[in-house]
């Protein structure tokens, strides 16, 4: 016994020491950041893949310094990063300083730890090219969380490396406290992948969140205790102390999401397709049979490792507009439909943070307009045609994004009289100099065409350094 604890207490000791004998490296970037546009706000892409950085207004200015740590390049037993993210935002006048990013992770085998505020990339759409996913887009910024579980994908011990699985625990809180104050969120979410060594590999994911507890201004505290998070983890109804909408269907906001995708390896090029389904109805169903199937995210993406000038290319289609039809219920039977998603359900704000909808920014979110919050969005029916291209010319790296989306508004609701048209595009310009301080200097011209937005032409600069503060 006097034994054991004493390992226990060696261990504990000596893992400082541990940690420094890592040769571990602490980063720094300090940069600036400005837009101006000729419209009443940004250009949609300008804004709309910032992860809320740059703000929707016509003109503003960003300045941002961070400190990170990230896991160590060789496999560890233990590893630990963070980061610290400072963002001052001035806008309409005003200004505003925050921590965008504040986190501490941790990595024990294959299991993660995360702790804070930090950008994340959810979903299996193409990385850098993509409109977004239609459950979790980098449309908004990043909320407060803690995670638990395996993050990247690892071999299933048994199956050669054929078979590969990630799925994680996560609660999550919503700081913003527009209209319901201190929701919670509950998400979880796994993946399994097939393929191992083969030039094919096939994916399917799955992932739920929830938006619970909370103060509604109307009817008070929602339910908040461990058995009310016990009904969200399961998806069941809300006991006596729920709203009457919450005790018929389920407690809270649900969501699930359900995606695949096709990864094939031909010579120089990684080809992938994916697919991204949403549904606000029970009972669950497969992708390839749930009530709304004609709605979703479809995309291909061809990579290229040889060829610098092209390195990738994108064609991605969304549709909205099915909404599981147009009936919530018939003959007295509720079967589901008019799916207003990320806004049905009683979180007016509904899937969104800080006015930003999480998912797909194609789904327009309600506005805050003089101090007012309306409760009710004007666009969640949507179709989408996104086209991207990336490479490398003489060391600059462009990027170029544009699409083209029929908005009809809300079922049965005004104010569109009929489909609205809108084109939105943005190109970027980037360059490292090294020679020049190692400073990085990126330009990008965005633009919108048509009634949504109005006709908008914007024009972004940033300069950046970043770089190793020290290694220990």
């Amino acid at each position: 016994m006097f034994e054991k604890k004493g390992i226990i207490l060696s261990f504990i000791i000596s893992l400082p020491l541990l940690l420094l004998a890592q040769k571990d490296t602490i980063k720094y970037e300090v940069g600036m950041l400005g837009v101006t546009s000729t419209g009443a706000s940004s250009p949609f892409w300008m804004q709309a893949r910032s992860n809320g950085k740059i703000a929707s207004a016509a003109h503003s200015l960003d300045i941002f310094a961070s400190l990170s740590k990230d896991f160590g390049a060789k496999s560890r037993l233990f590893d630990y990063g963070f980061k610290a993210n400072l963002l001052m935002q001035n806008y309409d006048k005003k200004s505003n300083s925050y921590f965008h990013e504040l986190y501490a992770k941790f990595r024990f085998s294959v299991f993660d730890l995360v702790i804070g505020s930090r950008e994340e990339l959810l979903g299996n759409q193409d990385p850098t090219l993509s409109c977004g996913g239609f459950l979790f887009s980098q449309n908004a910024r990043p909320m407060p969380k803690i995670s638990m579980g395996i993050e990247r994908f690892i071999a299933v011990p048994f199956t050669g490396g054929y078979l590969e699985i990630k799925g994680a625990l996560v609660h999550g809180w919503f700081t913003d406290n527009i209209y319901t104050q201190h929701a919670f969120l509950h998400h979880k979410y796994a993946y399994v992948k097939v393929g191992g060594k083969l030039p094919v590999h096939i994916q399917y994911g799955l992932d739920h969140v929830a938006q619970w507890g909370g103060v509604d201004p109307v009817y008070g505290q929602q339910p908040n205790g461990l058995h009310d998070y016990v009904n969200i983890f399961f998806g069941k109804s809300g006991g006596e102390d729920a709203n009457r909408s919450d005790q018929i269907n389920v407690l809270g906001n649900h969501i699930i999401s359900q995606s695949m995708k096709l990864d094939v390896d031909i010579s120089d090029f990684k080809i992938a397709a994916y697919w991204q389904n949403i549904s606000e109805d029970g009972p669950f169903r497969e992708i390839w049979n749930t009530m709304n199937i004609p709605d979703g995210l479809w995309g291909v993406s061809i990579r290229n490792r040889n060829f610098p000038f092209v390195k990738g290319i994108l064609y991605e289609y969304l549709n909205t507009t099915d909404q599981s039809g147009p009936y919530h219920d018939r003959d007295g039977v509720v079967y589901g439909g008019t799916d207003g998603y990320f806004f049905n359900g009683g979180y007016p704000t509904g899937w969104t943070y800080y006015l930003r909808t999480i998912g797909t920014p194609f789904i327009t979110p309600p506005a805050l307009k003089n101090g007012i919050y309306r409760p009710r969005p004007t666009n969640w029916r949507v179709q989408a045609h996104h086209f991207g291209i990336e490479g490398d010319i003489n060391k600059f790296n462009y990027k170029f994004i544009t699409s083209l989306s029929y908005n009809y508004g809300v079922r049965f609701m005004p104010p569109y009289d009929e489909m609205i048209q809108n084109t939105s595009m943005l190109l970027e310009l980037n360059k490292l100099f090294p020679t020049l301080l190692n400073l990085q200097f990126g330009c990008s011209v965005g633009a919108d065409f048509g009634k949504l937005y109005g006709n908008s032409l914007g024009f972004q600069f940033s300069i950046k350094k970043s770089g190793n503060l020290f290694k220990y």
